[in-house]
């Protein structure tokens, strides 16, 4: 059986080894051409076009062989070959066709969904040729039916519809920013439509660079050597040229980029330093430097991490050459209320009188470098040496600090610039956090060692160089200033930041005193938590200061509420206390984690609960003793984590020496209620916590006069009611004190009546006044009827919330209430009650509960 195919076969057979020599021959010959026949498809319309054979590779003939073979069978097919150029021109022209159609009925979402896919594909087509003039005519003819619809809709009373509405202001927003690109284009489609049309003239595409494919690396960052810049192979055998002239276009290129995925954030920085080595003009550095800045921060995504050491460094180093660059030209500002220049060809030019201004925030850029240095401090081990490598950084970000300080300062010299105040204060709260919480000593060669750095001609109106010395007045002035200028949060910060110092610098009566005529404390709960944790330290040091001068009880009831809460790292921000059934989310423990601040901010803890432990037993101890001599006071607690610390302790049975902080002071707190004033003194002595304090001798002194005091008034309050009269002189001798100041104690216990005596101060001796003496069997007894009375009204309060609004629902009609006594009790079950259980029993036929024993008491 022959068929058709077996026909084809046989006669294909002859003509093989012809076909095949020719396929060679023709492969040999594309090769020989080095790729310039798929570059001429891609590039040249006219070369891929033409249908000569002449003009056609081998490849091409062989192809069309094989069409005619197949043109044979009885299937017949045509077969065009298009380029990619005609591909996407004809793409081009459907776009243009739809957004026609969709004018005719003003259908604008469709029109701002198919512009947007035509801007997509002129980009295609720009890289291979000039602009299409259909591209032209489409964006230049959409633009003036943008325009009459806008005036139509002013116009109409009838209103467009939200989804039309919406692709209106689409593509009002994007045109005349995509038109300002074409717009000599644009200008002589205008002018003669017909002849701009009609004009084929295509201009002569540019050259392109080839590149082996094999090390494109290598090509990347290729210079060309030539003296306006350098040139890099980027992708499909582009050239890209860094010029003077086109650092505008890089920069809005990669403005635009920004906040986009898939965006090499490394590449732009590599790119964008290119551009600041060929920059010329003054303009174009100072705007590649504030691109350039603003990249390496959006390296940092997210809250969680910190910014790289090196980029760091780097970010804060072209800060410092843009404040150079910015001092050098006056003729050019940055500021935040600038207009954005939008042309790219040419850089723009100050009006007559005024200066160039240039849109960005100074202020911005050092609160970004402040934040990004704490949070590296955050994020390092403050016990390792790279913490205080790190901590070195500080001094460069202070001093850039100053600068942008006195930047903004000669902003706001010219009126014509509107520069607001709010800026100024946030550069002056900024400086005023670097240094409210360091010793005058260490501010002193801080402020040295940056006025050293700027420049000579430069000077602040608000913080001269003469004050460079005297720290308190520079703190004193940058509060004042913020007093002045702000509100709200900021002069809240200010005022605790002023007495923070004045705490630290042993200034206690001046910091308690604008403490309380600030009133912060009835409105902190109203601040954002940083600010609060600001007015806890505050709180805190100001308690230490008191503790420094010897005022315990202003000391104890300053740190009360913060020592006593058991949360003290929380509350300063100096840890996170994990508890196990805690009901914390992860996100508010990673905000917890945020706010924690740097290690070297850190208030020691452990000398915070000795101070306060410390205050307490002086407070305590004495009244315990009161106390416990006089049944008839009313118990009073002081501190009751010191009480449960001191009850733990006594419930101990056996009692090591003391190990901890906590361990001296409970021992010596015992050793103080036994009346063993020394013994208790060496034990506060040979807390080594002391030594973290200025001056602990000092400290030490005072410590010992006060245990001295206390020992004396727990003495009296003990044994006043076993004498009838007591030297003075016999105290002095045993407390080691002179007989005028033991005289000085006890005057006060009796002027605040808690000794009952006199002092007979021409024998020197105390006279006790004995009132009824109960003995101890009696004073229990009170405490008894004491302690039964209130379990009475408490039993009394509870009745009434239960029986509340039924105070008769327990009174039936015809009933006698009770249950008659035992007898009434048990007739009140059943039927054998009557007779047995007398008037208690229940009554038959309807008899019904009166209520019993509750039921006569609610009655009477």
């Amino acid at each position: 059986m022959s068929s058709r195919f077996f026909h084809a076969a046989d006669s294909s057979d002859e003509s093989s080894s012809s076909d095949e020599e020719e396929l060679y021959s023709e492969d040999e010959e594309v090769a020989k051409q080095d790729e310039e026949s798929s570059e001429e498809e891609e590039g040249s319309e006219e070369e891929e076009s033409d249908s000569d054979a002449e003009n056609e590779g081998g490849l091409n003939r062989f192809l069309k062989d094989q069409a005619s073979e197949a043109s044979s069978d009885d299937e017949e097919k045509v077969t065009v070959v298009k380029s990619a150029k005609d591909k996407r021109l004809e793409e081009l022209e459907g776009t243009v066709r739809l957004i026609e159609n969709a004018e005719k009925i003003n259908d604008w979402a469709v029109i701002s969904s198919e512009f947007d896919k035509l801007n997509r594909q002129i980009i295609k087509l720009m890289q291979s040729g000039p602009t299409p003039k259909l591209y032209v005519k489409a964006i230049a003819d959409l633009e003036d039916f943008m325009n009459e619809t806008i005036a139509k809709q002013k116009v109409s009373t009838k209103k467009m519809n939200a989804t039309n509405a919406r692709g209106l202001n689409a593509v009002k927003q994007r045109i005349r920013k995509n038109n300002k690109d074409h717009a000599k284009d644009i200008e002589q489609y205008r002018e003669n439509e017909e002849a701009f049309m009609k004009s084929d003239v295509e201009e002569e595409q540019m050259p392109v660079v080839k590149t082996k494919k094999t090390s494109p690396e290598v090509a990347v960052g290729e210079d060309v050597g030539d003296d306006e810049g350098f040139a890099t192979v980027g992708r499909g055998g582009k050239t890209l040229q860094y010029t003077p002239e086109s650092i505008l276009k890089h920069l809005k290129s990669i403005v635009e980029s920004r906040g986009k995925k898939n965006t090499d954030r490394l590449e732009q920085i590599r790119v964008m330093e290119r551009l600041l080595d060929v920059a010329t003009t003054p303009y174009q550095k100072i705007r590649v430097m504030l691109t350039l800045i603003s990249t390496r921060f959006d390296l940092t995504s997210g809250s969680a991490s910190s910014m790289s050491q090196e980029q760091w460094k780097l970010a804060e180093h072209e800060f410092g050459s843009l404040l150079n660059q910015l001092e050098t030209e006056r003729s050019i500002v940055v500021v935040e209320n600038a207009e954005e220049w939008e042309d790219d060809e040419k850089p723009p030019q100050a009006a007559p009188g005024e200066k160039l201004r240039v849109p960005g925030s100074i202020v911005s850029f050092i609160e970004r470098l402040d934040d990004e240095l704490t949070r590296s401090l955050q994020h390092i081990d403050p016990h390792t040496a790279e913490y205080i490598e790190r901590l070195t950084d500080e001094g460069a970000l202070y001093t850039n600090i100053v600068r942008g300080l006195l930047y903004i300062e000669n902003l706001k010299k010219d009126p014509k610039l509107d520069t607001l105040q709010e800026s100024i204060n946030r550069i002056v709260v900024r400086r005023l956090e670097h240094i409210y919480f360091k010793p005058s000593q260490v501010v002193t060669i801080l402020e040295e060692n940056t006025w050293k750095t700027v420049p000579s001609k430069l000077d602040s109106a608000i913080t001269p160089r003469a004050q460079v010395s005297d720290v308190s007045a520079l703190v004193q002035t940058l509060c004042t200033y913020l007093f002045q200028h702000s509100e709200g949060i900021i002069r809240a910060r200010a005022m605790l930041c002023q007495v923070y110092f004045l705490a630290l610098h042993d200034q206690y009566y001046r910091a308690r005193d604008m403490m309380l005529m600030s009133h912060l404390q009835e409105t902190i709960g109203n601040f954002d938590i940083s600010t609060q944790i600001l007015f806890n330290r505050t709180l805190v040091q100001v308690g230490l200061c008191a503790f420094r001068a010897g005022l315990i009880y202003e000391a104890q009831n300053t740190l009360q509420e913060l020592c006593g809460s058991g949360r003290q790292k929380e509350l300063l921000a100096q840890g996170v206390m994990i508890q196990r059934y805690s009901q914390v989310s992860p996100e508010q423990e990673r905000l917890e984690r945020q706010r924690q601040l740097p290690f070297h901010m850190h208030i020691n803890l452990e000398l915070l609960e000795c101070v306060y432990l410390t205050c307490s037993m002086l407070l305590e101890i004495p009244l315990l003793a009161q106390t416990g001599s006089s049944p008839d006071i009313k118990k009073r607690v002081i501190s009751k984590t010191y009480r449960r610390m001191l009850e733990y302790h006594e419930r101990q049975i056996f009692t090591g020496p003391p190990e901890n902080t906590r361990d001296h002071v409970m021992q010596a707190s015992r050793a103080l209620a036994a009346g063993e004033w020394k013994k208790s003194s060496d034990f506060v002595h040979s807390i080594k916590i002391w030594d973290l304090m200025s001056e602990p001798e000092k400290i030490k002194e005072m410590l010992s006069e006060h245990i001295q005091e206390e020992g004396l008034r727990t003495y009296l309050f003990t044994y006043a009611p076993y004498y009838d009269t007591l030297s003075v002189s016999t105290l002095a001798s045993m407390f080691e004190m002179s007989d005028r100041k033991v005289a000085a104690v006890i005057s006060k216990m009796i002027s605040h009546e808690e000794l009952a005596a006199a002092l007979d101060q021409v024998n020197s001796a105390i006279i006790f006044r004995k009132g009824v003496e109960l003995s101890r069997l009696q004073s229990l007894a009170l405490t008894l009827s004491d302690k039964a009375s209130s379990l009475i009204e408490s039993n009394e309060r509870t009745l009434e919330q239960r029986t509340q609004g039924t105070a008769n629902a327990f009174e039936r009609s015809g009933a006698q209430g009770g249950r008659g006594g035992r007898g009434g009790g048990r007739g009140g079950r059943g039927q054998r009650g009557d007779g047995r259980g007398g008037q208690g029993g229940r009554p038959r036929g309807g008899g019904q509960f009166t209520g019993g024993a509750l039921g006569g008491a609610v009655k009477v």
